[in-house]
C-alpha cells in the first residue's frame, strides 16, 4: 500500500556524525560542527515547513543507550508526525531500533560517508531520499542510505563494502 503525507511538516532532529564533520586543521582532523540540515533544505527551496532540533553532536562510536533515549524523547514529544534524523552510519540501526514503537510517526535515519561540505559527499542524495521516504512510507522506523530504503529491522551496515544493505 502507498502512503501520502500531504502538508507534510518535518521535525528534524541532529545528533551529528560524518554529516556534520568539518575539517579542523591541517592534519586532516574533522570534529562535529554545527548541523547543516537547515542550510541544505534552504538551498533546495524545500516546499515544507521544518524544524531543526540538536539533540547532541557526537560520532555515532560515541553515542550510548542514555544518548539513544533522549533522541527517543525528543521524537515521540515533537508535534509534527515526519521526524527525521541525521545521525552517524556506525550506530544508526542501534538508533533506529530505540525509535521503534512510537505510535503515528514516520521516522526516518540518514546520514553521510563523507561530511556534508565536501563537493563528492552523499549527504543531499540521502537526504533526499530520505525525505522522499518520509512522504510515502506507513508510520515506522526506517534508514535511508545509498539510494534505499530499509526498514530498520532489515538492514545492516556492511564494513568492508563502507554501505548499507537489507538483511
Amino acid at each position: 500500500m502507498f502512503y501520502l503525507a500531504y502538508n507534510m511538516k518535518l521535525h528534524i532532529i541532529t545528533t551529528g556524525g560524518t554529516i556534520d564533520k568539518t575539517y579542523f586543521d591541517a592534519k586532516s582532523d574533522y570534529q562535529v560542527g554545527d548541523p547543516v540540515i537547515g542550510e541544505l533544505l534552504q538551498r533546495m527551496a524545500v516546499g515544507f515547513p521544518f524544524t531543526v532540533e540538536s539533540a547532541m553532536r557526537k560520532d555515532s562510536l560515541d553515542m550510548d543507550d542514555k544518548d539513544r533515549e533522549k533522541i527517543r524523547e525528543l521524537a515521540q514529544n515533537c508535534t509534527e508526525e515526519c521526524v527525521l534524523v541525521t545521525h552517524g552510519t556506525d550506530g544508526m540501526v542501534s538508533t533506529g531500533q530505540t525509535l521503534r514503537g512510537i505510535e503515528g510517526k514516520r521516522i526516518v535515519l540518514t546520514g553521510a560517508l563523507q561530511p556534508a561540505a565536501f563537493a563528492q559527499s552523499d549527504a543531499i542524495f540521502n537526504i533526499g531520499c530520505a525525505i522522499g521516504a518520509l512522504q510515502s512510507k506507513p508510520p515506522g522506523v526506517y534508514i535511508a542510505m545509498n539510494g534505499e530504503v530499509f526498514d530498520v529491522d532489515k538492514v545492516t551496515k556492511n564494513l568492508e563494502r563502507n554501505r548499507f544493505e537489507a538483511l
